[in-house]
C-alpha cells in the first residue's frame, strides 16, 4: 500500500542515469537546477547502472552515486533506488556464461540486451544479492531513500537444463505421481504418457507446442520462477532495511491493443511487492481510434493496476511526450501531458513519474522523450508541460490523503483463463480477444463516471453490487461455487458465451456445466457458434435488433428467464440473453457478442436498477468528458477530464473549489478546454 511509503507529497520526477553524464559535471549541475525549475522532487537511480557500481568482480565505485544522493538531499528531494540486475555488466556473463539465457532451441544466448539472464542460476543470484547487500548497507539509512525499485520491468522465460530441472521439481510438487500428471494431460492421447519425471520438458517448437497442459503449466512457472527470483533478490534489503518499501515496474497498455502485459501472472506478483508500480505510454494521438477510445482503455489499465492490491498505486514510468519503441512515435498534442499525467492520479495513481528525465545521447533510447532533451534548456514544449504537471500536483496536496471512490462493479479477469482460452483449439485465433471484450464491457462504466475494479478469482465478490465475469472459459469448480453463493446471497452477476468450458487442469467438462454454473444461470449449454468476420446474426432485445458478430452460444433454458432471442440462422428464435433468479440475487447470461451499443442498452437498465451511480455536483453533457472522485472522510475530489479536441462544458450544482486555479465556484457551467482538466474540491460535511 502507498500507505507504507509516508508520503508527503506526490511524487514528481523519474529515472534519472548521472552514470552517462560523468565525464562531464556540468550537465549535472544543470540538470538539477532544471530539476528544481521543473518542479521534480522525486529520482529513481540506478536501475542499469551495475558496470558503474562493480566495473569489474569485487570492485565497487559508489562516489558518483553518494554524490547524487547529496544533491537530492540538498533539494529536499527523494530517491527511488534500484537494484541493477535488469542489465548485467560484461565481466560477469564472461566469466560466468551459465547465467546467461537459453533459448527453447537449447541455444544460449551471447550477452547483449537486458534481462537476458536465467532466473535459476546459482551464481546469478549470488552476484544480485552481493551488489544489493552492498546498495543497502550503503544507502538504507540515507534521509532521501523513499523506496526500492528492484530490476526492472521483470519479463522472459529460460530454458536452460536448471530452469528444466526446477521445472520438473515444480511438477512434482504439484503432480505428486506419474499417475496424476497423466490424468491431468490426458497423456494418452497421441501416446504422450509419461513413465519417468525426466521426461518432463518445457514446451518447444522442437518437441511438444500443443500439449494444452503442459503449455498453460509452464506458464505458470515461468511466473513462479520470476517471483521466486525476485524475493531471492529482495532478501537482503528485508534484512537490512525493513522499514523501505519495495516495489517493482509492472508494465501493460501499449498500442496497438492497450493489453494487459501477458507473460506474467501479475496477481499473483503483486501479492510480493509492498506497493503497485507500473509503466505507462499510451500511444496519444494514434490515427485509429478518438482519444476518448483511448483515455478508456488507459482508464481501464490504472484501474487493473489499482485493483491489484485495491489501494493507490504508482506510476514508476511515463513519457513527458513520445517514446521510441511505438509502431509510431508521436509527440502528444498540447494538453494531452498534463490530461494523461492528472488522470492517472484520478485514478489512484500517488505520482508521476518520467523515463526519463535528461535524455541519452545514444544508443536504444536516445529519442525516448525525457524531461531536458537534447537541447539541455528550459525552453521546450515538454519541458513546460512536465512544469506544469509539477505545479498541478503540488495544489493537489490536499488530495494526497485520498483514494479512488469504492467501486460497486468488479469485472473478473483470470491470467490461467486469458492464457488457456488463447491457447485453446477451438472457435478462431484472430478474435478471441478476451481483453477486448473486458474493454467494451468496462466502456460504459468510464463513460458514465461509475467506478469499475478488477477482481481475480481468488477475490472476496460480496463488496460488489454488480459482478461481470466475460468469457469465463476456465473455470474451477471452486469459483462456480464462489459465484452461485454470491448470485444466492443478493449479488448481481452478469456472465457471457465461452464460460465454464475446462477445469483448471484444462480437462473438458463431462455432462454440462458443474451444478452451481448451471443453477448460477439456470440454463444448460449445449455448443457455440463460431462466426466468420463477415458473418453476423441478431439479437433482439426491447424490442431492437443488435448486431452479433464472431460467437453465439446455443443453450436449454430451464429456470431462466428468456429476455433476448436469435434474429437467424437454424437457430433463430431461441435464446440468446437470459435472466435467472436465484436466492436474492440475479444472473444474466449473454450468449453472444455484440458491440457496444447493445452493452451500453444492457447496462444502462441495470446501472439505474441497482443504483449504481452516485451523486456528484458535477453533470456532463458528453461521454468524452470523465469524472473521476478520490476522496477521504474530509474532502472529495473530482478530476473532471476533457478527452476531446474541441472544449466541453460542465455543469456544477453545488458550491466547490477550482483547485488548479485557486478560487471557489458558486454554481453554473464551467468549461473544460480540449484536453483540458478541472479539478474541484468538495468539502465532506456528513
Amino acid at each position: 500500500m502507498t500507505d507504507k511509503l509516508r508520503l508527503s507529497h506526490f511524487l514528481h520526477g523519474g529515472d534519472y542515469n548521472p552514470d552517462q553524464w560523468l565525464d562531464h559535471p556540468e550537465v549535472i549541475d544543470k540538470d538539477f537546477k532544471l530539476f528544481k525549475e521543473a518542479k521534480i522532487n522525486t529520482v529513481s537511480l540506478g536501475i542499469f547502472a551495475w558496470s558503474k557500481l562493480e566495473p569489474e568482480e569485487g570492485v565497487f565505485d559508489f562516489e558518483w552515486l553518494d554524490n547524487i544522493f547529496d544533491r537530492v538531499e540538498e533539494q529536499g528531494g527523494n530517491i527511488i533506488l534500484a537494484t541493477p540486475s535488469g542489465a548485467k555488466p560484461r565481466w560477469l556473463a564472461e566469466k560466468y556464461p551459465e547465467v546467461l539465457r537459453v533459448n527453447e532451441k537449447n541455444e544460449r544466448n551471447i550477452f547483449g540486451e537486458r534481462h537476458n539472464h536465467c532466473y535459476t542460476s546459482p551464481i546469478y543470484r549470488e552476484k544480485v544479492q552481493e551488489i544489493n547487500t552492498k546498495l543497502a548497507e550503503r544507502y538504507g539509512k540515507r534521509k532521501s531513500l523513499l523506496m526500492w525499485h528492484i530490476s526492472n520491468e521483470y519479463g522472459g522465460q529460460c530454458f536452460c537444463d536448471l530452469c528444466q530441472e526446477k521445472f520438473r521439481t515444480w511438477m512434482k510438487n504439484k503432480y505428486k505421481s506419474l499417475d496424476n500428471l497423466n490424468k491431468a494431460y490426458w497423456s494418452s492421447f497421441w501416446s504422450h504418457t509419461y513413465t519417468s519425471w525426466d521426461q518432463v520438458h518445457s514446451p518447444s517448437t522442437l518437441g511438444d507446442s500443443t500439449f494444452l497442459g503442459l503449455n498453460l503449466d509452464w506458464k505458470r512457472f515461468v511466473t513462479e520462477r520470476t517471483i521466486d527470483f525476485f524475493e531471492a533478490e529482495i532478501k537482503p534489503l528485508r534484512k537490512l532495511t525493513p522499514e523501505i518499501p519495495i516495489t517493482t515496474n509492472f508494465m501493460g497498455g501499449n498500442p496497438p491493443d492497450s493489453h494487459v502485459f501477458y507473460d506474467l501472472d501479475y496477481q499473483e506478483f503483486a501479492k510480493h511487492v509492498d506497493v503497485v508500480s507500473w509503466d505507462s505510454y499510451p500511444n496519444w494521438g494514434n490515427d485509429y481510434e478518438s482519444t476518448a477510445q483511448l483515455g478508456m482503455k488507459t482508464a481501464l489499465m490504472n484501474d487493473m493496476m489499482r485493483s491489484l492490491k485495491h489501494d493507490n498505486y504508482l506510476i514508476m514510468e511515463s513519457t513527458p511526450s513520445q517514446v521510441n519503441w511505438h509502431p509510431f512515435n508521436r509527440s502528444k498534442r498540447p494538453g494531452m501531458h498534463e490530461m494523461g499525467s492528472l488522470q492517472q492520479v484520478a485514478h489512484g495513481a500517488d505520482s508521476a513519474l518520467y523515463f526519463q528525465l535528461h535524455q541519452s545521447r545514444g544508443a536504444s533510447e536516445m529519442y525516448h522523450g525525457a524531461v531536458i532533451t537534447h537541447t539541455m534548456n528550459d525552453k521546450t514544449r515538454a519541458f513546460h508541460d512536465v512544469t506544469t504537471v509539477g505545479k498541478d500536483l503540488e495544489k493537489l496536496q490536499g488530495a494526497l490523503s485520498t483514494k479512488h471512490q469504492p467501486a460497486k462493479v468488479a469485472i473478473v479477469f483470470d491470467y490461467d483463463n486469458m492464457w488457456a482460452l488463447d491457447d485453446s483449439r477451438n472457435y478462431a485465433d484472430s478474435t478471441k480477444k478476451y481483453w477486448r471484450t473486458i474493454q467494451q464491457h468496462y466502456q460504459y462504466f468510464w463513460e458514465h463516471d461509475v467506478p469499475v475494479e478488477f477482481v481475480s478469482v481468488k477475490d472476496d465478490l460480496t463488496p460488489y453490487t454488480l459482478v461481470i465475469d466475460p468469457m469465463h472459459f476456465m473455470m474451477a469448480p471452486e469459483f462456480s461455487t464462489k459465484l452461485h453463493d454470491y448470485v444466492e446471497q443478493g449479488g448481481h452477476l452478469v456472465g457471457t458465451y465461452i464460460t465454464g468450458m475446462v477445469d483448471k487442469q484444462f480437462l473438458a467438462y463431462l455432462h454440462g456445466w458443474p451444478k452451481t454454473l448451471h443453477e448460477t444461470y439456470g440454463i444448460e449449454f449445449t455448443e457455440t457458434d463460431t462466426l466468420y468476420p463477415k458473418q453476423h446474426n441478431q439479437l433482439i432485445y426491447n424490442s431492437k435488433k443488435f448486431v452479433v458478430s464472431d460467437y453465439c452460444d446455443l443453450f436449454t433454458v430451464d429456470t431462466a428467464e428468456e429476455i433476448g432471442q436469435y434474429g437467424s440462422d437454424f437457430y433463430a428464435g431461441t435464446s440468446a440473453l437470459t435472466k435467472n433468479k436465484l436466492g436474492s440475487g440475479t444472473a444474466f447470461y449473454i450468449g453472444c457478442r455484440t458491440d457496444t451499443d447493445f452493452l451500453a442498452d444492457f447496462y444502462g437498465q441495470l446501472t439505474i436498477q441497482l443504483g449504481l451511480i452516485d451523486s456528484k455536483p458535477i453533470t456532463k453533457d458528453s461521454n468524452k468528458v470523465s469524472v473521476q472522485v478520490r476522496r477521504n472522510d474530509k474532502s472529495n475530489y473530482y478530476f473532471a477530464m476533457n478527452f476531446s479536441h474541441v472544449e466541453s462544458a460542465i455543469v456544477v450544482s453545488e458550491p466547490v473549489y477550482d483547485v488548479l486555479n485557486g478560487h471557489m465556484i458558486d454554481r453554473g457551467p464551467q468549461k473544460i478546454s480540449p484536453y483540458g482538466v478541472n479539478v474541484y474540491r468538495e468539502n465532506n460535511t456528513k
